[in-house]
């Protein structure tokens, strides 16, 4: 499955929204006596369940769940913070003698903790953040993404003109030190004795499980939960309030968007995050693949296990 990386083990379930993760992970770790760590960047805030998919407390299990509500909805947070965070309970774990089983689709934040990416520690700088957003304003997106071309074609050709937060990030790298964004390997091997498991499965499948998540979403209450975080003072432009489901569903509550317009932007805005994590995972050839739509969850499960006690316990 992998090389084998530092001494400290873990086990990551990924793979793109709708695919059933949690509920693989959550039996895992019942076999295992073991706990979850979330590598989801949208879990991390309080308020942000339905849109998030958040599990609750039936879907847990009485497993723990670390990384899940460890922040405020006004928070910031990036790849680095995760990577420590992260860390800090993987490291946790080993030392109780557990495996920690990291379950999450957020491409960059998985590959950047198990290979160990080194970013660059540049603060923030405000006033010129402010500057890029306003000029965003005044003359689009796709300015200020040609902006970072000129100075930094690797980062621009990485970064979608709509991952606008990382384009800033990557010009105000620039602009602190004439410095490119940095996303280095300590080393080839992966930072951890992993087991990583994809799962997949056909692209239509996944495409109506995705437009049933939005539907179930809707149903249990996306727009009131959206409505109470404006009501509780969370503005539209938080980082949290970017996420998919809740920066469309205000613009609906703002008179933006009809509710059928926010409803088929969700599903198409989700469509397009499962074929970007599918990219993420293609630069990631250590995954073993599940086919869930060729196994039964049983079989999952046993094919998991499998692996894992061949990996650890032989």
């Amino acid at each position: 499955m992998t090389d084998r990386g530092g001494e400290e083990k873990l086990i990551v379930i990924l793979g793109p929204t709708a695919t059933g993760k949690t509920r693989l992970a959550v039996a895992l770790a019942k076999a295992l006596k073991t706990g979850i760590v979330s590598g989801d960047s949208m879990l991390v805030y309080r308020g942000f369940d339905v849109g998030s998919a958040k599990p609750d407390a039936q879907e847990r299990d009485g497993v723990r769940h670390a990384l899940i509500d460890v922040l405020e909805p006004t928070a910031a947070f990036n790849v680095t913070d995760f990577q420590r965070l992260a860390a800090e309970e993987i490291h946790g774990a080993n030392v109780r003698g557990e495996i920690p089983i990291l379950v999450g689709g957020t491409g960059l934040y998985l590959k950047a903790l198990l290979e160990g990416y080194r970013f660059n520690q540049e603060p923030e700088d405000n006033e010129y953040r402010a500057s890029l957003e306003a000029l965003a304003k005044e003359r689009g997106k796709a300015y200020v993404h040609e902006m970072l071309a000129q100075v930094d074609a690797e980062s621009a050709a990485r970064l979608h003109v709509n991952d606008f937060r990382r384009v800033v990030r990557a010009l105000e790298v620039w602009h602190a030190g004439r410095a490119k964004i940095s996303r280095e390997k300590e080393s080839d091997r992966l930072v951890y004795d992993a087991c990583v498991f994809g799962l997949r499965c056909e692209r239509g499948l996944l495409y109506r499980r995705i437009e049933e998540r939005v539907d179930a979403m809707i149903a249990s209450g996306l727009e009131a939960e959206v409505r109470r975080l404006l009501a509780n003072g969370v503005p539209r432009d938080a980082q949290a309030m970017q996420g998919i489901g809740y920066k469309e569903m205000a613009a609906y509550i703002e008179g933006a968007l009809t509710l059928d317009e926010a409803v088929d932007e969700i599903k198409k805005a989700t469509r397009h995050f499962a074929k970007r994590q599918i990219t993420w995972y293609k630069k990631m050839p250590y995954i073993h693949w599940l086919d869930v739509d060729k196994l039964s969850f049983e079989e999952l499960v046993q094919e998991s296990l499998a692996e894992i006690n061949e990996r650890y316990i032989k």
